[in-house]
């Protein structure tokens, strides 16, 4: 579905929009724009990708007429752009809201106004029961996707899908890289609960996902991986194993960080279904609640989709990622989902 397309990706210099660029360019795709605020990322990334079907467009998603003529005459647009850190957000809750909240609504009106065919918001775990003001900001942008078919009218085609997963296990402010980093300097490496678990997912799996999700997707629905989960204490051991001993310091969790993160909750369970290896939350106003399509099967036996409920990732696995991939700053599957 991606051959010669137009796509737009907001937040395109980042690290799932650069990954995401180099999948698509494979993709025999017609043009990519890239849409982002940060000028000297954008330099870097014309240099080391240089593909004539790249376009680099300054400007934020805040700023509704500037994205309104970003998105004229594209097929698909990637939502990626948001304010993500969680210390961050946590004390700057107000940029947050202008840039995760507004500027997703930004986006959503102009894509309806340019009557672009598809459009996908990349969403996160921590817009479950959320308890920072970050996962608060992408549970909204999420809400804001699935109810977006209620604006349309009959002479729109735009369709609006959100995704959900987990941390990109190696990603840019992560937490291997981070340890990896405090080993490299001698430095204590700074833990707040061995007994942490995140979900994972590799930066390539993530792309599978993205990608298949959005061929599947009818509009209104919320796509979540099946993944595999770590303990924080379990990254420590393959760390060891691989580096060699170092210094544990222990801190107190950040504002708004929890001991598990939650990918489904119970309450959305009533509206979930499965599909191959992924989970379809369905829109419960859209008044297709999933029960006739056939290529869908109603879960019932899962309470909560949660990082300690959900299989565990082998240490003698992180320890393999760690060699092949993190260490060296490449992205790949070392371990294949289950």
């Amino acid at each position: 579905m991606f051959k010669g397309k137009k796509i737009l990706i907001t937040g395109g210099t980042g690290s799932l929009g650069q990954a995401l660029t180099k999948r698509l360019l494979t993709e025999d795709v017609d043009t990519i724009r890239i849409f982002s605020r940060n000028e000297n990322k954008q330099v870097v990334m014309e240099s080391e990708i240089p593909d004539e079907r790249l376009r680099f467009l300054i400007g934020d998603i805040r700023d509704f007429p500037r994205f309104t003529k970003a998105v004229e005459g594209i097929d698909i647009v990637f939502h990626t752009a948001a304010l993500k850190h969680v210390p961050v957000v946590e004390y700057n809750p107000f940029e947050a809201v202008k840039t995760n909240v507004v500027g997703s609504q930004n986006v959503i009106e102009a894509c309806i106004r340019n009557n672009v065919g598809k459009v996908i918001a990349v969403s996160t775990d921590k817009a479950v029961s959320p308890l920072n003001s970050y996962g608060a900001t992408k549970l909204l942008m999420e809400k804001l996707f699935v109810t977006a078919g209620n604006y349309i009218g009959k002479e729109h085609i735009t369709k609006f899908t959100a995704m959900r997963y987990g941390n990109v296990l190696g990603s840019s402010g992560s937490v291997v890289p981070k340890f990896i980093n405090q080993i490299k300097e001698k430095k204590e490496i700074t833990v707040t609960d061995p007994e942490m678990t995140r979900f994972s997912i590799t930066m390539d799996h993530a792309l599978d996902f993205i990608l298949e999700s959005t061929k599947l997707g009818k509009g209104s629905e919320i796509f979540v991986p099946v993944l595999q989960a770590y303990k924080v204490g379990d990254i420590i051991e393959a760390l060891k194993q691989t580096l060699g001993d170092f210094k544990i310091n222990m801190i107190p969790k950040r504002s708004g960080e929890k001991i598990h993160e939650t990918l489904i909750n119970k309450d959305e369970m009533e509206y979930t279904y499965k599909i191959g290896d992924k989970y379809v939350i369905k829109n419960p106003l859209d008044g297709n609640n999933g029960d006739s399509d056939q290529t869908l099967e109603k879960i019932n036996d899962v309470e909560e989709y949660s990082s300690n409920k959900a299989d565990k990732l082998p240490t003698s696995s992180l320890i393999e990622y760690i060699k092949n991939s993190c260490i060296c700053g490449v992205h790949k599957v070392v371990y294949p989902p289950s």
